[in-house]
């Protein structure tokens, strides 16, 4: 009996609004959905369902500690020995795990993303490309604002308070010294076409 190939496991961090979303999403297109069992970080934030509204809008979300990592490292060794898994959904809106899931097929690539996942040992050892998208501060920001206003139903004096209580200090003490860990540095992200080429075509090659 054949052997199955050992799946190849990206990871794609950056601060948030950096654009690391959307660098995901065309290496989702470019490479094939069908290739690909992708894992967003974000999937896997901790349950709040047994704290009350007030007191879940004040846990710190951008601290490592606000997500089910160990899940996630569980999830992607799951995967990588050719099982599916079961991806929690979350509702941002009131900030619980909902009761429903997403089955991830085992791929070939195994993609995670989020901002902290650099920063996580246990994780950032099972990527075999690491990727950081490398973005200005003020456009994040603006970015961040139109995704919380729009998606997340949030308004935008929470967004400005929690991105100066949490977002920015949490971002200079886990992001951004968690770039050094990077092999390859996307600054602009999805909007900068030759960095994903080649990106692309290294995958291309890995899976050949």
């Amino acid at each position: 009996m054949a052997t199955l190939p050992t799946p190849i496991v990206i990871g794609i961090a950056g601060g948030s609004g950096s654009g690391k979303t959307t660098v995901a999403q065309e290496i989702l297109n470019r490479v094939g959905p069908a290739r690909i069992a992708y894992l967003p970080h974000d999937a896997y934030y901790r349950d709040l369902s047994g704290l009350p509204p007030a007191q879940r809008a004040e846990v710190n979300f951008d601290h490592p500690n606000a997500l089910e990592t160990e899940l996630l490292v569980q999830h992607v060794l799951q995967l990588k020995a050719y099982q599916p898994v079961e991806l929690p959904v979350y509702d941002f809106s009131v900030h619980t795990r909902t009761d429903r899931t997403i089955t991830i097929k085992p791929q070939r690539v195994i993609m995670v993303e989020g901002i902290l996942i650099f920063a996580e040992p246990e994780l950032r050892k099972l990527f075999d490309i690491r990727i950081f998208v490398d973005t200005d501060s003020d456009l994040r920001f603006i970015r961040r604002l139109q995704r919380d206003l729009t998606e997340r139903g949030r308004t935008t004096e929470s967004v400005i308070h929690q991105y100066l209580k949490t977002v920015r200090p949490m971002h200079l003490e886990f992001v951004e010294p968690s770039k050094r860990y990077a092999d390859i540095i996307i600054p602009e992200g999805g909007f900068n076409t030759p960095a994903l080429d080649m990106v692309v075509a290294r995958i291309e090659e890995m899976l050949r």
